[in-house]
Parts: C-alpha cells; sequence; structure tokens
C-alpha cells in the first residue's frame, strides 16, 4: 500500500445538534450521527473521497472498537486493527442552531500497552508504504517520545513520514527526522522555544526547524488565511477561499489528506499546498464531523490556482 495512516488514539465521534445548551435541564437532541474518528483515520476517509486508496491502522477495542471498523469497511477504507484490552474512545459534538456554536467533548482513550502498540508498529512495517501518516494525539500509556520510534521505524522502511500532531511529541519526533511537519503558529512558537510568533517570522522559524535537520518541508496551518509553504531556501503563502464556515472538525486532517494525496501523485509542493488548503476549507463548509464533499474541493482549489495568488503575499 502507498499510504499507510497511523491513528494511535482512534475514536467514535457521535455529534447531533440542539436549539440551545441549557443548564440543569433536561435537552432534547436531534438523532445522533456516529462516525470513524481520529487524526489518521480522517486522513484514510478523507483520500478515500479523493479518489484514492490507503491503509488505516489503528488500535480498537471493545463493542465501540467494533463499530469504528464497521464504518470504515462501510465507508470502503482498508483498516488493520489492532486488538486491544480497554474499549475505543467516543467523543461527543454538539451544535446550537441558534448560534452556530459547537461544542466538542473529547474523551481519554484507552490505555495502550507496549504489546498493543508494538502490534500497530509491525503492522506499518509490514505494509512498507511509500509515505506514512501519522496524526492525532497518544493515548494514555504511551511515552511523548512515541511517535519518534514512528520516525525511525519510516526511515528504516524507506517510508516518508507526514507527522501532524502536537507538543513534546511533536518535539521529540521532529528531532529524528521526519519528511513534513504540519503545525500551526502556536506548535511552530513551540518547537522554537518562543511565547508567539509575527507573522512575518513564521518563514525564518520553519527555515530555522529544516536547517536542524528536523524535516525537509514545513507546511504552517494559518487557519481561514490558508498555509504557508516553506522549504529550506524558499517560502510561499497559499491563502484560503472565504466560505461560510460551519464546522473545524477534521479542517485539519483534510488539509493533510489533500497534502498525502497529492504526493502521492507526483505533484509539486505548491500543488500539494493548494490541495490541502482546498480541502481543509471544504470541510469546514459542513456541519459535525462530515469532512468535505468532493465538488467543493474541486471549486475551491480552482479558486485558489486562478485567483488565490492575488491575495498571497506573506
Amino acid at each position: 500500500m502507498s499510504i499507510v495512516t497511523l491513528t494511535l488514539n482512534p475514536a467514535i465521534d457521535k455529534s447531533s445538534v440542539i436549539d440551545r445548551l441549557v443548564p440543569e435541564q433536561k435537552l432534547r437532541c436531534a438523532a445522533p450521527k456516529f462516525e470513524a474518528g481520529g487524526g489518521g483515520i480522517n486522513v484514510s476517509k478523507a483520500v478515500k473521497r479523493l479518489g484514492e486508496q490507503s491503509l488505516a491502522v489503528f488500535p480498537a477495542g471493545g463493542p465501540i472498537g467494533q463499530l469504528l471498523v464497521e464504518l470504515l469497511k462501510h465507508e470502503g477504507v482498508d483498516c488493520q486493527s489492532i486488538a486491544t484490552a480497554e474499549w475505543t474512545r467516543e467523543n461527543f459534538i454538539v451544535v446550537e442552531t441558534t448560534t452556530n456554536a459547537q461544542y466538542r467533548f473529547g474523551m481519554p482513550g484507552p490505555t495502550l500497552t507496549e504489546a498493543e502498540a508494538q502490534a500497530c508498529l509491525d503492522a506499518v512495517r509490514a505494509a512498507k508504504p511509500e509515505w506514512l501518516v501519522a496524526s492525532g494525539s497518544l493515548p494514555p500509556g504511551l511515552p511523548d517520545d512515541f511517535y519518534a520510534r514512528v520516525a525511525r521505524l519510516a526511515k528504516e522502511i524507506g517510508a516518508k513520514l507526514i507527522l501532524d500532531t502536537s507538543g513534546e511529541p511533536l518535539r521529540l519526533a521532529a528531532n529524528e527526522g521526519v519528511y513534513l511537519l504540519k503545525p500551526n503558529l502556536g506548535e511552530l512558537s513551540k518547537m522554537i522555544g518562543v511565547e508567539s510568533l509575527a507573522i512575518d517570522d513564521v518563514d525564518e522559524a520553519a527555515q530555522e526547524i529544516i536547517a536542524k535537520g528536523n524535516c525537509e518541508v514545513v507546511v504552517v496551518s494559518l487557519g481561514p488565511n490558508g498555509a504557508l509553504l516553506v522549504t529550506k531556501d524558499s517560502y510561499e503563502h497559499i491563502p484560503a477561499p472565504h466560505v461560510h464556515k460551519r464546522s473545524t472538525v477534521g479542517a485539519g486532517d483534510s488539509m493533510v489528506a489533500g497534502m498525502t494525496w497529492s504526493l502521492e501523485r507526483g505533484k509539486s509542493l505548491r500543488e500539494m499546498v493548494r490541495m490541502g488548503v482546498a480541502c481543509g476549507s471544504a470541510a469546514t463548509m459542513n456541519p459535525g464531523t462530515e469532512l468535505f464533499r468532493l465538488s467543493d474541493v474541486h471549486r475551491l482549489h480552482e479558486w485558489i490556482v486562478n485567483y488565490g495568488t492575488r491575495y498571497a503575499g506573506v
């Protein structure tokens, strides 16, 4: 399999809508939606929507874990689940229809044993991917340097690692060296040890990380302002089209999927980020945890290609 995604803390995302959240009252919610979630899993789902297949590797336990596998198979996503003693977690998302405010309740994941974690790595090793996407938080039981182990594994099997995580796991994995990092401004600031970054300093900060050998490419997510593509000797701002935002759940994962899909198809780095921004922006147009619609991606990508450069200029 050319693309493999690794999700160490997957979840079932349960979402619903309500008129308004009111404390200490019985609230009537709409019928819930259940979707397979977690960083790498969302990437695999989005890659499938773009017309490519990937292998999603993740731990799963209990009835919720079984539902997770069934949902992915229903969407036609190839997956390999690693059985765990503890149950897979559930997250809950509620949207107020009167305000469009979104409330996201994230539950802690199950504690993974060393044997269960190693089985996930063994599955990745056996798949021998060209592109390995490791995305999301680490569950209880895994040390902060676990993604650093993933980075070492990627080197051993000749895979190019795309990493999307945060905090100490991000820093330690970057020290091992990866192909591409996708931090936001806050994460980039922490990586270079400063409180915050002005937009004019982002390119230098990213190039500092590249110069240290932490990665080859940095794509800094700027939210509604698009993204900044940085290599060792160049940088370029890719603006995002203006859209009516309904939910930000899965937008970052959709962006990673668009970039991974482009890389797998041999696209240039500029085209990679353009597609990533198109997918991420399209995902914000849908409620709950729906990710993106392909028709929206094509329309937004066309805007970025034809008009976006007019608004670039970091």
